[in-house]
């Protein structure tokens, strides 16, 4: 099996190991470019309202839009991000969080951590998540 390649990141094909439950990637490989640190996003709307409250389907889905609004300031896409930490309030969750993660990620997912936190910076959130990018 070929890693699939995109400019900046290859999908290492990892033998041994059981295949991905979600959507990441076991291992990315990345060529140079600007790396990409994006802090901790909250499920907030541009005007700082929280989005979803109860829902983390919905909030899931602001997050990775407001991820894909901080990589667009720098000229980045979705595809560029080779790994994102998940910061959830109850892991049990995890199967509707990863459907969102799906439409984000179709292909070539970043490699991906998730774990179950007690609390976030505002009571009402129900995920965070960083990201590191690889950008042209």
């Amino acid at each position: 099996m070929s890693p699939e390649a995109s400019e900046l990141k290859t999908v290492v094909p990892v033998q041994g190991l059981s295949a991905p439950r979600g959507v990441w990637s076991v291992a990315i490989a990345s060529r140079p470019g600007r790396l990409v640190f994006v802090s901790g996003l909250l499920s907030k709307n541009e005007r700082g309202e929280i989005v979803g409250i109860g829902d983390v389907g919905a909030q899931t889905e602001q997050v990775l839009k407001n991820l894909q609004t901080a990589l667009a300031g720098i000229g980045g896409t979705l595809a560029d991000v080779v790994r994102v930490d998940v910061y959830c309030r109850d892991i049990t969750k995890f199967d509707e969080i990863h459907a969102v993660r799906r439409r984000y990620f179709p292909s070539e997912p970043p490699a991906s951590t998730m774990v179950e936190v007690s609390r976030l910076t505002d009571e009402r959130c129900l995920i965070e998540i960083t990201a590191i990018a690889v950008v042209p």
